[in-house]
Formats: structure tokens, sequence, C-alpha cells
């Protein structure tokens, strides 16, 4: 007994596990502006494609009728339910497993298919500064580098991610605050409601797919409820002020720039804010805006990359994947498993043609937006009783309505699609559904361990 006692004592005591530092409200605004927009690059195409009026209409209008909606959705709904894998819960307490499944497996592929673009865009803007970058070797080897550095920040912990997406968030929109205040005397409101130049013909598949690509994503977020100090009432204030934020990031520059440039309307091609810089005040601010959009691709690959790493962990705990994509690291508390394997399929798809495949991942994205409406709605009638910390104020008949318009816009992002994003859309769902039943097989022949999940956490 003496010798068991004398063991013990001589035996090292377990260190008390550390708490997390949890998401407050500023980073969780600008985690949620960085899933969104991260800038106001990439809104050019729809003067482009549409002209200027349509734009800024496009703009003004297009928040109230899917943004919001979205925004509120999630409000409720990650309130509701605070835990890591956000609109994964929502389908699986909805619909049940297999829809949880394929709500996962739907916004996972559409997330690490986005994630691929950003370390590309990365080095499409630093090839202007540094020439070898254009092709060969270097690039290659650039945008590996880049995708495994911007992935060990997201490893070292998300209130690091979150503090450093308020700083490039700062950054990255500096210039466009400089732009439009130099823009001021320069402008001419007619030219806000010019409906276009004469001999161009209107592209709405563009005009639309520019709308939708700079004002969706707003779910996403949803995923890191379980990482975010006092979920029920930061989530909401947060959203309600990156909504608003994200609008008058695109609005004001929109503005300054249709008011002050005159420009041939085929010249609103990505980049052109940083041509229009140079046109209002000089080289050094189109500089400055390039250098921005390389801090603002990274603050998007750092958000994108931690709600698709806490979107597995979620999927984990609720038993559809194997335990181990839970796994943390005990010194940064980060899920490094969901951070792996999203950086390696990130780095299988950047060396693809992202033409096709990026529209296949917003069919993607569209089907699973289908669910999630479909998912609240139906909330509201099975679990009435449930505690909302946050509640949209509307009954079922209303909800119905407001998530109408929006769904009607994600059919008509559908019907539009070529075949071949039919094709491969249709390809990642078949295997979506065979990842369901093999996960299923998995489980029943005890070939991984699962999460246990009892009757009434479902």
């Amino acid at each position: 007994m003496d010798v068991e006692q004398n063991l013990d004592h001589q035996s090292p005591q377990p260190s008390p596990p550390q708490t997390p530092k949890k998401l407050t409200l500023i980073p969780l605004i600008f985690l949620i502006y960085f899933e969104v927009a991260g800038g106001p690059y990439g809104e050019e195409p729809a003067v482009q494609a549409a002209g200027p009026l349509l734009a800024l209409l496009g703009f003004l209008i297009f928040p109230f009728i899917w943004s919001v909606p979205e925004a509120l959705i999630t409000a409720e709904l990650s309130t509701t339910f605070p835990g890591n894998g956000g609109f994964v819960i929502w389908a699986e307490r909805a619909f049940g497993p297999f829809f949880g499944s394929l709500m996962g497996s739907w916004k996972f592929l559409s997330g690490v298919i986005n994630i691929a673009a950003f370390p590309v865009l990365c080095v499409d803007y630093l090839e202007k500064i540094i020439h070898p970058l254009e092709s060969g070797w270097p690039r290659q080897i650039s945008i590996l580098l880049s995708t495994l550095i911007l992935s060990f920040v997201n490893y070292t912990g998300l209130a690091i991610v979150g503090w450093g997406a308020v700083l490039l968030g700062l950054v990255s929109l500096s210039p466009f605050v400089i732009m439009s205040l130099v823009a001021i005397p320069k402008i001419q409101p007619h030219r806000w409601i010019s409906l276009g130049q004469r001999g161009v013909k209107r592209d709405w598949n563009l005009f639309f797919n520019t709308l939708f690509w700079n004002l969706n994503f707003w779910d996403n977020v949803s995923t890191l409820a379980g990482e975010v100090d006092n979920p029920q009432k930061t989530f909401p204030r947060a959203l309600l002020v990156a909504v608003v934020f994200t609008c008058l990031a695109y609005l004001v520059p929109l503005f300054a720039v249709i008011g002050s440039v005159s420009v041939d309307q085929n010249d609103w091609a990505s980049g052109f804010h940083a041509d229009a810089a140079e046109m209002i005040a000089g080289k050094w601010l189109k500089v400055w805006i390039e250098v921005g959009a390389v801090l603002s691709v990274i603050g998007l690959f750092e958000a994108q990359l931690s709600a698709c790493a806490y979107q597995l962990e979620g999927m984990s705990d609720l038993s559809i994947l194997p335990k181990f994509f839970s796994s943390r690291s005990k010194r940064f508390n980060t899920p490094w498993v969901g951070i792996l394997i999203s950086t390696l399929i990130t780095i299988g798809m950047s060396y693809m043609n992202f033409t096709d495949i990026i529209s296949s991942a917003n069919f993607l994205y569209s089907l699973g937006m289908l669910l999630e409406f479909a998912s609240f709605v139906w909330l509201r009638r099975k679990l009435p009783a449930i505690k909302r910390p946050y509640r949209v104020p509307l009954r079922i008949p209303g909800l119905v309505l407001m998530c109408l318009i929006p769904s009607a816009f994600l059919v008509l992002i559908m019907v539009i699609a070529t075949k071949i994003v039919y094709l491969v859309s249709g390809v990642m769902t078949v295997g979506a559904i065979g990842w369901y039943f093999l996960m299923n097989f998995c489980r029943e022949k005890k070939l991984f361990k699962y999460s246990i999940v009892e009757d009434g956490e479902r």
C-alpha cells in the first residue's frame, strides 16, 4: 500500500487543459466579411455585363433578397444549435443523418474548390511585380508554398486567424477609402444612371453570377459556432454589422469609380479598380490596391479554410465521419485533421482548370442552400418549442415567402448551367451519396471509431 501511494505521489500529475481562446465580436465580424467578400475586388464585371445603373441597383437590391435572408437564417440556427458543423447540424436535425451527410459533402466540396482558387489569385497578383511567377516551375512552386504557409497560419489558432482578418481587412480596404475620397470632386452623378454603352449587349449570366459570387457564403461562419464567445448574443450582432459593412465596401467604391471615370464599358473586367485608382490618384494608389488584393486573398483563404476544417470536426461530432476527424492539436487546439485534409485537396485542385469546376461548385452550393432553406422552415415546424435565443420575427408562411425569392434565384443559377456543370455536379453528388453508405458500412463493421450520438441529441 505504501509503495502504491509512493508511486502515485511520484507520478507526474496531468496539467490542466488550457481554455481555448474564443472568437469575440470584432474578429467574428471580419471573419464573416472574408467568408463573403474580402473587399470590392471582383465586383467590376457587373458593370461590364449590364452597365453602371443596373450594377449599382444590383449591389443595392441583391443583399435584401439574398444576403439578408441568408444572414437571418444563419443567426437563428447558429444560436439555436451553437456547435461546430453549422448547416450540417441543421440538415441532420431536420431530416436525419443522410441529409446531414449530403449537406456536408455538397458544402465541403464547393468550399475547398473555392479555397483552391485563392493561392492562384495570390500568385496572379504577385506576378505583376515578380515576373518569373508568370509560368513554369516558379509559378507551381509559389502556389504550393503559399498554400502550405497559409495553412500553417490557420493551424496556429482561430483567435490568431480572427485578429489577422481584422488587420487584413483594414489594410486592404484603406486604399478604396482614399480612392473614394479623392474621387469626390471628379464625380459626375449623371454617370450613375447610365444604362450602358450603346452597342454593348447585356450578359445576364455574367451579371447574376457576379452578384451571386460576391454576396454568398454567409452561412459558412456557422461551422465555427462552437468557437464563438457567447454565440447567442455575438452571432446576431456580428452578422448585422457584417451585412452593412460588406454592402458599403462594395457600393462606396463602385459609386466613386463610376461617377469619376469615363471608360469603355468593356474595360470593366476584374481588376479594373486598380486601373481606376491610377486614373483618379496616380500609380502609387494602383500599387496599393494590388497589394491590398493579395492581402484580401490571404484573408479569404484563412476564413474559408477555417470553415471547412471545423465543418469536418462538426460532422465527426455528429457521427457522420469517423472520430479521428475531430482530433485537435494539443498546442493550438485547432482541428488539425480537418485542416490537413482540406489543404491536401486544395493543393490537388490548385493546378486544375477552374472554369467549369468553379461553376460546378456554385451548382453544389445552390443545392446545399435549397436544403438549408428547407431545413430552416422544417425545424420551425418540427421543433416549435426549442429555445431560440435569436428568432426571425415571422411565422411559417412568412418564412416560406422569405425563402422562396432566394430559392428562385438558386434555381435560375442551376438552369443556366452548362452540360459539363451538370455532369461534374452529378458525379460529385453520386459520390456524396456513395460516401454516406460507405461510412455506414465502416460503422457497422467497426472499421473506425465513431462518436456516440444519443437519440435525445438528435
